[in-house]
């Protein structure tokens, strides 16, 4: 354990001197970029070593890993954050730890979410996944792309569901740098777009300012577009085993 204290410290401290660097190439101040440590496939034990080396927000992406982990680690002061493609016959679980959902992408989803907020008494934060490989759908709304997430074009009618529905909050948007169409390989544009999207929604919804981009390759060209949030896995834990 003390030496895996030490790998998770280390690396922790090595993310740290490249947000910050990030931050000062961009004349931006360092609490204004949040670190969540996606701690997917990985012990209860390492988030918890992680919550005593100061990290406050870590994300799941599998709900099946994630209720029991957030359950053995219910007594740290940490913020979940859901990342992951949710399915509505998940939503029940994940609403029980996630106090933020970042791939809120269709308004069957909103539904769920609401519903299920309202029967516990909480309130879920939620971000619209942008897709920026999303092809425009035949009805000219924003279709979904490969990895979750709606296109540019239904962001706004998104953002307006979550926003009505009662025990949710629109906190803002979240993107993966995609791997198809017209910014593949080109992150530093892909992240400009989506804050270029974070103020068209802010113009209408104007605590919705969160921006979640940026993961262990990119979070350099996330940090120098505006992004608010970064979430970094590997940089911090490691490569992730296979999975059986």
């Amino acid at each position: 354990m003390t030496d895996r204290r030490t790998e998770l410290a280390g690396n922790l401290a090595d993310v740290e001197e490249r947000i910050a660097a990030a931050c000062a190439a961009a004349g931006r101040k360092r609490e204004d970029v949040t670190l969540i440590v996606v701690t997917k496939t990985y012990p209860a034990e390492d988030v918890r070593i992680l919550s005593e080396l100061g990290v406050r927000h870590v994300a799941e992406n599998r709900d099946q890993d994630a209720a029991p982990k957030a359950a053995a680690c219910s007594d740290l002061p940490l913020s979940w954050h859901f990342v992951g493609q949710l399915q509505t016959n998940k939503v029940r679980s994940v609403v029980g730890y996630a106090d933020v959902v970042q791939s809120v992408d269709r308004a069957r989803l909103v539904t769920a979410l609401s519903k299920e907020a309202v029967r516990t008494g909480r309130e879920v934060g939620c971000l619209i996944q942008v897709a920026l490989d999303a092809e425009r759908s035949a009805t000219g709304e924003g279709g979904l792309g490969a990895r979750g997430g709606v296109g540019a074009e239904g962001v706004a009618e998104l953002g307006e569901l979550v926003a009505r529905a009662p025990g949710l909050r629109l906190d803002g948007l979240m993107t993966v740098a995609p791997l198809t169409g017209p910014y593949a390989g080109r992150e530093p544009a892909a992240f400009e777009r989506l804050m270029d999207l974070s103020t068209d929604l802010r113009r209408a919804h104007p605590a919705a300012t969160m921006v979640s981009a940026g993961m262990s390759a990119d979070l350099e060209h996330a940090v120098t577009a505006g992004a608010t949030h970064v979430r970094v896995g590997t940089a911090v834990l490691g490569v992730r085993p296979r999975l059986g």
